[in-house]
């Protein structure tokens, strides 16, 4: 979630110079010996690398840093990026300096091409951590697949899901009533009303994303979405898409010569009353945003006929973190029914929950019967088929791609 590679060439040459290196790694606490994990992590500072741009997000870290503290005497540095793959360069740089412990990075919020990247060069704590935390048991891998893989690659308890996410549109419905539920509809509803929609600009996560949409609705193969990108094929799997685009950006907003640079830009265009359609990788989000007055009440959400664009998002662990112990307890404590609950709240978070909710203790259950996930979000029966994350490389060629032909206008 709201995370991309850095320029893949310059990622590539790093870790294939880091690859096969061996290193002295710093002391891994075992997370089975959950006692001696507790203590070890007690009095620790865990730096969190965390995505900074949305302050509800921002306040639920600050208030889990809180729980941590009162209950582990654990302390969390949120450290805000606006781009995980910062975060993946400076776990780079340090492993190219040597240094293998005492790293700056303990924890960091991570999916997709960045938890791929990491995994390749061997920079992340052992495999298996996370299906040894004594909350594993409750997270839901049955329903949710997605907690196991990260765009297609196996996650191999290298990470922690958090979260999940999946594309929602949203439109006011005072002005819209009927929204358009396919692409082909989308792009009618542009064309007959110019200027009414737009999507942020790639590399924006929320951009490429938009992009990964049209591309699983128009390529003429969406089996080769699961593999690697086929140079050979390469320009032919995505002609479909950029005739889509090339049809649609004369008719966005600004014609498609400039564009919002993140979710929450959107939003405000939305609630600005400059565009008629905005979308979110969170199904409470339009909620979420009603509730703290940034959209109006008659704001509702929508998906798309055929399915939407759905992942889950982790917390995964540095090779060379300083305070792991601190982190493996901060991981567990995320998976907590009370944090899980509060951040499923649309009035703190609006993330869905990983958990099995069936599995869950009396209590615990109430706690999620008791939210109310608010006037625009979606029941999770009419939220649709998820449309599975292509694999990771689609994702680098399509930013390179879409910069070239529509970035410089």
């Amino acid at each position: 979630m709201l995370h991309r590679l850095a320029p893949l060439a310059a990622l590539c040459l790093a870790t294939s110079l880091l690859i096969g290196t061996p290193s002295a790694r710093a002391e891994t606490p075992d997370p089975k010996d959950w006692p001696a994990v507790l203590e070890a992590a007690r009095g620790q500072t865990v730096y969190f690398h965390a995505w900074g741009g949305e302050p509800r997000i921002n306040a639920y870290i600050d208030w889990a840093g809180a729980e941590v503290k009162t209950r582990y005497g654990v302390t969390l540095r949120h450290v805000k990026v606006d781009d995980a793959a910062t975060v993946v360069g400076r776990i780079v740089a340090e492993k190219a300096a040597g240094q293998d412990s005492g790293g700056a990075v303990d924890l960091v919020w991570i999916n997709g091409e960045n938890f791929a990247a990491l995994k390749k060069a061997g920079l992340l704590m052992s495999p298996g951590w996370a299906q040894d935390l004594p909350n594993w048991p409750l997270v839901d891998t049955v329903a949710n697949p997605a907690v196991l893989t990260d765009f297609t690659e196996p996650t191999d308890g290298l990470e922690s899901p958090w979260g999940l996410a999946k594309l929602v549109f949203m439109h006011d419905s005072a002005h819209v009533p009927s929204p358009p539920r396919s692409l082909e509809a989308l792009a009618d509803y542009a064309a007959r009303n110019p200027g009414r929609f737009t999507y942020p600009q790639p590399p924006n996560f929320h951009g490429s994303t938009f992009l990964k949409q049209v591309l699983a609705q128009t390529i003429a193969d969406p089996e080769k979405l699961s593999h690697p990108v086929d140079p050979a094929s390469f320009d032919a799997d995505i002609a479909p898409m950029l005739a889509y685009l090339d049809a649609l950006h004369p008719h966005l907003w600004r014609q498609g010569r400039a564009f919002p640079q993140n979710v929450a830009a959107l939003r405000q265009l939305l609630d600005d009353g400059e565009i008629d359609i905005a979308f979110s990788f969170n199904p409470s989000d339009a909620s979420a945003a009603i509730a703290a007055g940034e959209l109006p009440d008659t704001v509702r959400s929508f998906v798309l006929d055929g399915g939407t664009i759905g992942n889950a998002h982790f917390v995964a662990i540095p090779y060379n973190a300083s305070a792991k112990a601190g982190a493996l307890v901060v991981a567990n404590f995320l998976l907590e029914p009370e944090a899980q609950a509060r951040k499923q709240d649309p009035a703190i978070w609006g993330d869905p929950t990983v958990l099995a909710l069936g599995a869950l203790p009396a209590a615990d259950k109430a706690r999620f019967a008791a939210l109310d996930l608010g006037i625009a979000t979606l029941p999770p029966e009419d939220l649709g088929p998820v449309i599975d994350e292509p694999h990771a490389s689609w994702m680098v060629r399509l930013e390179e791609v879409w910069s070239q032909r529509y970035g410089t206008r």
